[in-house]
């Protein structure tokens, strides 16, 4: 039994080990002991594969091979993994054009491709390269200031003139800037500009360009031009950009060394015997002059001459040699003489000096064109407006010049004018500077007749209107009448208010304005009624002196207060009468004025104590009554210290050339008309108060008609008399005035004539107790044997 298995167990391992021994040949394998073909493509499709990367596997009966995918080839027709390997083909090396015309061939792995060259596009129908118009695109490739041409696969810009490409000529065209690029394309004395697409060159005087503006400066010979001013009488010498005059002995341009030389005529400065006043004058208008007609000697600047003039001129008006009219002509002359020497060597454009005597104001413009427009100079008192045209001249030197000159009044100035005056016939005139003197002076010695008129705005002196006895004259100082006099002849317009004059002139020369008074001539009709109606006045301020002075019945404080009003109107008319006109004696007129002055404000002063006493007996009733004392401090003590101050302040106010009274000069009449306006206004405020309080009175319940009565008499008189008295001086304001007008000559004589008559009618005539009293006496008086 042991046996059989052991048989079948070595029969079981015979089979197999015969089983296992059997074996296939290469590339085939034991499939059901058959060998099959063994796929070695398949058994690798993992990749890269059995073949390696970029190749195809080829599967063979028993074995395989390899090849390259399209683009790559072999190191072996057929390989296999181990003996070949696949490498990329470059087809862009390849003899045959692998791409079309105008295009690059690029290489990949296995592949290549075609791409257009810059400027060209691949037309998708002929898959060929076109050219790219660049022309055509916008905006412009080349920029504005470029001309854009085509070509295969680019385009070429060509600038136009002053433009450029930075680079190459493929890009926009851009500005050249001259000026940085070349620094000397003016010239050394040009100023380059870039503009666009060009540059200008800008020349200073002197130098231009030749042909156009993009040329370089070069400098103008302006001797060889004739462009130059020095005239005759001078030298030109050109110098790089400029030229310079070199006088002839004897002529000058002023320091102006491009200006045209002018004769100098020192020999005008030849001292005679009537100019020996003005010696020092001369003197320094000789030695200025005699200095520029020497280039090379050195001289004194403009401002230090100006300086010089201003103080020999001050010496000479405050020495008082000018005289008369030939020395005025003299110093007026020298002074516009040597005023055209200093004007010229002026370095500020507006110079203006004074001293105590006269002040100046002196304008230059040195330009090589005349210069335009109007020039405005002001010195105190004067305004000049002249234009620059008539400074300048048609010679126009180079330079102009305007000098305003003005003097005050210490100069002795004639004043009698070379005119004729309508208003003066059958009248004394008399004639008086009613503004400063001025001297006008241009660098133009042509001014007789000038192409625009010059205006003059005088402001006056004495502040008056125009009228009958009132007038005035623009006037010139005409040195060729006589040794010199005033005239009119070249006024153009004249225009005259209270304060101002206009005055407009065709030529140049000193200038004033002339006010002339006239007198105002007492007709017989006025002096008539001025005698009869003082007289008038006095006879009745006489009885009523005897009457307020005698009568003890009617003794009171308003009658001292009527008895020293008449007493000072009576001394005041007195002296009006008999000693208005004495203007013969200085002293005697001024104590004449004094007088009347004190006692004129004395009768003011006691009108005021009567509104103070009426006042008292309305408002206060039981304080009737005031002191002696009080009464004359007031009516004769306010007055006397108001005279007293007023001749300590100003004594010549005393006395005027036709009446002794105050004068208007220093505004002195305000010492009586001041304190008149006061007494008038406190006595309207007493009476305003007092009628106010009387009519109350009347009103009340129970009223005393009687005692009412009679001081309303009382207010009714005294407001009458300020009145008259007022009203009086209120027309008297102008009497006394040089200008005073007939109308009111006659309206003061009337009230003033009236004044001692109203006096006694209401303070005589309208009391009963001074009728009772004047009837009663003369009865006694009729009833002695």
């Amino acid at each position: 039994m042991e046996l059989k298995w052991a048989f079948l167990l070595l029969g079981l391992l015979l089979v197999v080990l015969t089983g296992k021994t059997m074996s296939c040949g290469t590339g085939f394998k034991n499939v059901g002991k058959q060998c099959i073909d063994e796929d070695e493509c398949e058994e690798h499709e993992e990749d890269p594969g059995i073949c390696g990367h970029n190749s195809v596997c080829h599967n063979t009966d028993g074995s395989y091979y390899c090849s390259c995918q399209p683009g790559f080839q072999p190191t072996k027709l057929n390989f296999t993994g181990t003996t070949g390997q696949c490498k990329d083909i470059n087809e862009c090396t390849d003899k045959e054009k692998m791409c079309p015309e105008n295009s690059t061939c690029k290489n990949s792995i296995g592949s290549y491709t075609c791409e257009c060259k810059p400027g060209f596009w691949k037309s998708t129908e002929t898959s060929t390269c076109k050219d790219i118009d660049e022309c055509a695109r916008a905006p412009p490739v080349c920029g504005s200031h470029g001309l854009c041409s085509n070509t295969p696969g680019t385009f070429n810009c060509t600038c136009h003139m002053g433009f450029r490409n930075q680079g190459n000529s493929s890009i926009p065209c851009e500005d050249i800037d001259e000026c940085a690029n070349d620094p000397a394309v003016c010239g050394s004395h040009g100023l380059c500009s870039n503009t666009h697409g060009s540059f200008t060159c800008t020349c200073p005087v002197g130098f231009r360009n030749q042909g156009n503006s993009s040329t370089p400066c070069e400098d103008i010979d302006e001797c060889e031009s004739e462009e130059h001013k020095c005239g005759e009488h001078g030298k030109c010498n050109n110098l790089p950009g400029s030229y310079n005059c070199t006088c002839h002995p004897g002529y000058s341009n002023y320091g102006n060394n491009q200006a045209k030389c002018t004769e100098l005529k020192c020999d005008r400065a030849n001292i005679t015997s009537k100019q020996a006043a003005m010696g020092d004058l001369l003197n320094l208008f000789k030695s200025n002059c005699q200095s520029l007609s020497h280039p090379k000697q050195q001289h004194d600047s403009g401002e230090t001459l100006l300086k010089h003039l201003m103080n020999v001129s001050g010496q000479v008006m405050s020495s008082g040699n000018v005289r008369d009219s030939s020395t005025l002509s003299t110093f007026l002359g020298t002074m516009e003489d040597t005023l055209r020497l200093i004007g010229p060597q002026l370095s500020e454009p507006l110079t203006k000096m004074n001293n105590n005597n006269s002040e100046a104001c002196l304008a230059v413009k040195r330009d090589p064109t005349p210069p335009n427009g109007s020039m405005i100079m002001n010195t105190e008192g004067v305004h000049l407006n002249i234009s620059w045209k008539t400074a300048a001249g048609e010679k126009y030197p180079g330079f102009a010049y305007v000098a305003l000159v003005s003097y005050n009044k210490s100069l002795n100035y004639p004043t009698t004018p070379a005119l004729e005056d309508p208003k003066a016939e059958g009248r004394n005139a008399s004639y008086e500077l009613n503004s400063r003197v001025v001297t006008v002076l241009v660098s133009n010695t042509q001014t007789e007749h000038l192409p625009e008129p010059v205006t003059l705005t005088f402001k006056h002196l004495q502040n008056g209107a125009v009228s009958e006895q009132l007038n005035y004259s623009c006037v010139y100082w005409d040195e060729t009448r006589d040794g010199g006099a005033w005239s009119q002849k070249g006024c153009m317009t004249a225009e005259f208010n209270s304060t101002h004059a206009v005055c407009t002139w065709s030529h140049l020369s000193s200038f004033a304005v002339l006010m002339a008074l006239y007198e105002v001539k007492d007709t017989f009709e006025l002096v008539l009624i001025t005698r009869i109606g003082l007289t008038l006045s006095l006879l009745c301020l006489f009885v009523c002196i005897l009457t307020f002075s005698l009568c003890r019945s009617i003794k009171g404080t308003r009658t001292t207060i009527h008895l020293h009003l008449c007493i000072c109107l009576f001394i005041a008319d007195f002296i009006f009468l008999f000693f208005i006109s004495s203007t013969t004696n200085q002293v005697g007129c001024a104590v004449v004025a004094g007088l009347l002055h004190f006692f004129f404000l004395s009768a003011f002063c006691w009108m005021l104590l009567e509104g103070v006493q009426l006042y008292r007996m309305v408002v206060l009733v039981f304080h009737t009554t005031l002191r002696p004392l009080y009464l004359f401090a007031v009516g004769y003590g306010v007055p006397l210290a108001i005279v007293i101050i007023s001749a300590i302040a100003y004594s010549d106010g005393y006395g005027t050339e036709r009446h002794c009274w105050l004068s208007l000069d220093e505004d002195f009449i305000w010492s009586f008309f001041a304190p008149v306006c006061i007494v008038i206004i406190l006595n309207s405020f007493f009476f305003v108060i007092t009628v106010w309080k009387l009519a109350a009175k009347f009103s009340s319940l129970n009223p005393d008609y009687c005692k009412l009565k009679k001081l309303r008499g009382f207010v009714v008189t005294a407001v009458a008399q300020l009145c008259v008295l007022g009203g009086m001086w209120v027309f008297g304001c102008f009497l006394f005035q040089e200008k005073g007008t007939v109308v009111m000559l006659y309206l003061f004589t009337l009230l003033n004539s009236l004044q001692g008559a109203l006096i006694f009618i209401m303070h005589c005539l309208m009391s009963k107790t001074v009728r009772f009293l004047h009837i009663h006496r003369s009865s006694q008086a009729s009833s002695r044997p």
